[in-house]
């Protein structure tokens, strides 16, 4: 009933996604088939052809989908924030199977036929399209329907880039910690999907001849499925008998350093074994990790926790905000044990250049600014009682539209290179020097304090109490200018995390 609520509350935004997804999987798809059949058919044609063009569509599919729009974001034309690189990828992605089904429905072609079309005195043009295709077209259909289903998915991916669609609820959930806007998102494209991928199906049923016998491979699938999940279970479930510690993390840099930074710290003090689970996913994902026992321990910032997890209002005093989130992990059989040392709070950054050009030091100093630029920001920022809301009532600032949406990751190279004039990201974010970003002082006082802690099960702590005197130990230890290094090295440095974790704990 609260989802329902929830899509009637808001249920312009969501035909206006749902239509922003099914505009971007409908484009992709069509170009996907105007350039796919024609490389099939002259792959069929001309064998030689057929082994680079298959091999290069595999080495498209293999580079997952945020990395492809972070590839994209910086080239011109074809790149930049917004559906333009969307589509780019989507296109990518659907061109394999729609060629590998061309060529595949037209070699299995009999030669007779072939032969007998010839024999009529046909061109190679008539018999390619009133033979040939007509035979080949249920499997072009099949690769039709796999390229159209592999978008609707892939296509949640492209909020992370400001193309709208449904993924912007799945990302917003994430960040907010909010299974309603999860499954806001992800149940109208799981239904776009299975409706694609019916029609698609009905379409190829009904021009197939013979109908292929498909239930013994998903049996097949089904049982490879459910023996590689005993397995991967049976082995987490040895790793825990044997007394090791898990360790999660988000899915940005700070976070897999922070991950790190704990684990290593454990197996230095304790010899305990460690099992690392870093790049999990936003809030949500560890929150819950945790919850159920999957996770013995992550950094959680205090200011995340008190609103994101917790729904409590903002406040701007450290200490107390500690002693409100600790008590509120006391509750639910979690430790909050002393911060690291640092406050990772938002930081509304701008370009450099810009900074120097028109004197800008204070978040006050871009109001004047503001109505000729263009912000984007990510989608905790954007939802969040102390995000974006909030930070335009206090300072007065109005942009030359709405602010974009995108993914935190991408978006310090957003501003870099002029996609867009201001962002919030994260003040111990390595990029803000690596790209020449400012950080404009928060004159106003307005963001609550993001104090690094970590977060641990009670549980494992009394079992193991080597384990919160090894954590205690990291209390005070690492400043933002430690951290602001640290994550300096990965971004910009291109340095093994581990390694830079390692020299950090020896220093």
């Amino acid at each position: 009933m609260t989802l329902i609520r929830f899509w009637v509350a808001h249920q312009r935004e969501l035909a206006a996604l749902v239509a922003q997804h099914v505009l971007l999987v409908s484009a992709s798809t069509l170009v996907a088939i105007a350039v796919g059949l024609p490389l099939g058919v002259l792959a069929a044609r001309r064998p030689r052809l057929a082994s680079p063009l298959v091999g290069l569509a595999n080495i498209v599919q293999t580079v997952p989908s945020l990395a492809m729009f972070g590839f994209l974001l910086p080239v011109p034309l074809v790149g930049g924030v917004g559906a333009r690189a969307a589509i780019v990828v989507l296109i990518l992605y659907g061109l394999l199977p729609i060629v590998r089904t061309t060529i595949a429905g037209l070699n299995g072609i009999d030669p007779a036929i072939r032969e007998a079309g010839v024999a009529m005195g046909m061109t190679p043009g008539e018999l390619l399209r009133l033979v040939e295709l007509p035979l080949a077209l249920p499997s072009i259909v099949a690769g039709i329907r796999v390229a159209a289903v592999v978008g609707v998915g892939s296509a949640t991916i492209a909020a992370a880039i400001g193309a709208g669609g449904l993924g912007e609820y799945i990302y917003r959930g994430l960040s907010m910690v909010d299974s309603t806007v999860i499954l806001a998102g992800a149940i109208p494209a799981a239904m776009l999907a299975l409706v694609v991928d019916g029609g698609l199906l009905l379409i190829e049923r009904r021009l197939s001849a013979r109908r292929r016998a498909k239930a013994p491979r998903a049996v097949a699938a089904v049982a490879l499925v459910v023996a590689l999940a005993f397995v991967g279970s049976s082995a987490v479930l040895a790793r825990r008998s044997g007394g090791a510690i898990v360790v999660g993390s988000k899915n940005f840099t700070e976070q897999m350093i922070l991950g790190e930074l704990v684990a290593q710290t454990i197996e230095r003090e304790t010899s305990l074994p460690v099992v690392r689970r870093l790049n999990l996913g936003g809030t949500l994902i560890c929150d819950r990790a945790l919850m159920t026992g999957d996770v013995d321990v992550y950094v959680e910032y205090t200011g995340t926790a008190l609103t994101a997890v917790f729904h409590q209002p903002v406040a701007s005093e450290s200490t107390g905000v500690y002693g409100t989130v600790r008590e509120q992990y006391a509750r639910t059989g979690r430790t909050l044990l002393p911060p690291l040392g640092f406050n990772n709070t938002f930081a509304i950054l701008v370009r450099g250049a810009d900074a120097r050009r028109l004197g800008l030091k204070t978040i006050d100093d871009v109001v004047g600014q503001a109505p000729r630029w263009h912000a984007g920001f990510g989608y905790e920022f954007l939802e969040r009682p102390d995000g974006y809301p909030g930070l335009a009532a206090k300072y007065g600032l109005r942009f030359a539209g709405t602010p974009g949406v995108m993914d935190l990751s991408l978006s310090y190279r957003a501003l870099a290179s002029g996609q867009v004039d201001l962002i919030a990201g994260d003040a111990t974010a390595g990029l803000i020097r690596g790209l020449d970003l400012v950080q404009l002082e928060d004159n106003r006082h307005y963001f609550p304090p993001y104090d690094a802690a970590p977060v641990a099960s009670a549980a494992t702590l009394l079992k193991y109490p080597k384990v919160r005197t090894a954590l205690e130990g990291l209390a005070g230890r690492v400043s933002a200018d430690d951290m602001r290094a640290m994550n300096y090295a990965a971004d910009v440095e291109h340095k093994d995390i581990a390694a830079i974790v390692r020299d950090f704990l020896k220093r």
